[in-house]
């Protein structure tokens, strides 16, 4: 909400216009619906939203995006899309995946002053069962300056996976969709320069690290990983050859692609989501999501999901739809069941100095039931390489029976387990639980209900230890 009071707003007639000072004024509303909503029909006419900007700057639309008849759980009903364009100009998709509204943000790029329209428009790619998106309390913003507005200036717009010359060109319209991003900064060598690194949350991702091992390590079903890395100076602007990207196999490479103004362009390439700066021929589908916002200091990627709670949502059904959940959930089990059953748990540790030579060890988490203490429910589920060896805040699940809440939890454990071969004897200390959920029957976080601070510490002699009880 701080960054928001810095910007000028615009709003459809009928919606307060929020900040100062007034840099975009809205036309008079055209498109049909009620005050302040657009609907979007297939087979039906763009429709359009003018403003007027009072500067130059990057802006951003925002709404609560809903399609009737959408399921993201359902084949043949997983989304529709709209295509969304700025003076004629093909800017962002917007995949809309629940028949639910969610809140939604989405750069427009560069603006000059004067009068501007944004065009939306019922786009290829739609599943079947789409008819209809409705936009709810539509709004362009401009950042008046500062932090939100270089970042925005330079977010990269993420073309779809298109699997090309094969395959199907609107992948990202049924799978592996990119749901949220965000950027991080850090200073540069140079004085005055910084660092600015853009990430994405995908849905899921159709290669890469398999999805029980995901929520093990990860403590989730989506893929999220860095995109796109650059230097700006002092005024905001690109430093020459030092734009990085993150390619296939994971490797760090020079970006040598076209940018859209200081947007770089780039493609979602392979199956686990890394880039490629060479696009392929007319790819339909293109993302340039709001990237304005940043990540809290101290805590796990996984915070911006929690935050965008929808994101959890759509992780699951995607799972669903793509028959990779186990029916009947089975704690006892390797393979993901019904996320509904798992424990979400974000927490924070560091592995001190080695002893011996051998593998680093990871910390997983154990829980134990008041109704049989003598059973313990690991993170890991046993398996060696599902510890999490990275220190700082980590997410991680823990499989639980179907029906088990907070308050059935007697005790939550920090396992110490080698990752590999020998043991190198470091100490683990675990110093934070930062939160600790379950998801709702419509699998929706719900609020936190576990949290703790301390020290406690786990060694190759006493490989075990409490860290919270209710």
């Amino acid at each position: 909400m701080r960054n928001r009071a810095r910007h000028a707003v615009l709003a459809l007639t009928g919606a307060a216009l929020v900040g100062a000072p007034l840099l975009l004024a809205v036309s008079p509303a055209s498109a049909a619906g009620a005050p302040g909503v657009i609907n979007v029909h297939r087979d039906g006419p763009a429709k359009s939203l003018p403003f007027t900007a009072g500067r130059d700057g990057e802006a951003v639309i925002s709404f609560a995006a809903s399609a009737p008849g959408v399921s993201w759980a359902r084949k043949g009903a997983e989304s529709a899309v709209v295509a969304i364009s700025v003076d004629g100009r093909h800017v962002t998709d917007l995949v809309v995946p629940s028949s639910e509204p969610v809140a939604r943000s989405l750069g427009l790029g560069h603006v000059g002053p004067g009068e501007h329209e944004v065009t939306l428009r019922f786009a290829k790619g739609s599943a079947p069962a789409a008819r209809r998106v409705t936009l709810q309390r539509p709004r362009v913003q401009v950042p008046s300056g500062g932090a939100d507005a270089v970042a925005l200036r330079h977010a990269p717009i993420v073309v779809g996976r298109t699997g090309w010359p094969l395959g199907d060109p609107y992948q990202n319209a049924t799978t592996d969709t990119p749901l949220v991003a965000w950027h991080e900064t850090r200073p540069a060598a140079a004085p005055g320069h910084r660092i600015i690194e853009y990430s994405v949350v995908w849905s899921n991702e159709d290669g890469g690290t398999d999805s029980p091992a995901l929520m093990a390590r990860w403590g989730r079903t989506t893929d999220i990983e860095w995109v796109y890395r650059v230097e700006v100076d002092e005024s905001g602007a690109r430093v020459d050859d030092t734009a990085v990207y993150q390619a296939p196999m994971h490797m760090t490479l020079k970006f040598r692609g076209r940018y859209e103004g200081d947007h770089p362009v780039l493609q979602t390439c392979t199956s686990n989501n890394n880039m490629c700066d060479v696009i392929s021929p007319k790819p339909p589908l293109r993302f340039l999501l709001d990237a304005s916002r940043t990540r809290p200091d101290g805590r796990a990627r996984e915070v911006v999901m929690d935050r965008e709670p929808w994101t959890y949502r759509i992780a699951a059904q995607e799972m669903i739809r793509e028959g990779k959940i186990e029916t009947p959930s089975d704690p006892a089990t390797l393979e993901v069941g019904d996320q509904r059953t798992y424990l979400f748990v974000e927490f924070a540790k560091k592995t001190g100095s080695p002893t011996g030579s051998g593998s680093v060890p990871g910390v997983a988490l154990g829980v134990r039931l008041k109704d049989d203490p003598s059973a313990l429910y690991r993170s890991d589920h046993d398996q060696p390489t599902w510890s999490i060896d990275r220190d700082g805040a980590v997410a991680t699940t823990v499989e639980l029976p179907e029906g088990t809440a907070v308050s059935d939890i007697a005790a939550i454990e920090a396992l110490r387990r080698p990752t590999g071969a020998g043991d190198n004897g470091a100490p683990a200390t675990v110093t934070s639980i930062n939160r600790g959920f379950f998801l709702d029957d419509s699998y929706l976080p719900q609020p936190s209900s576990i949290g703790w601070k301390g020290s406690v510490t786990v060694t190759q002699e006493k490989p075990s230890a409490v860290v919270w009880r209710p």
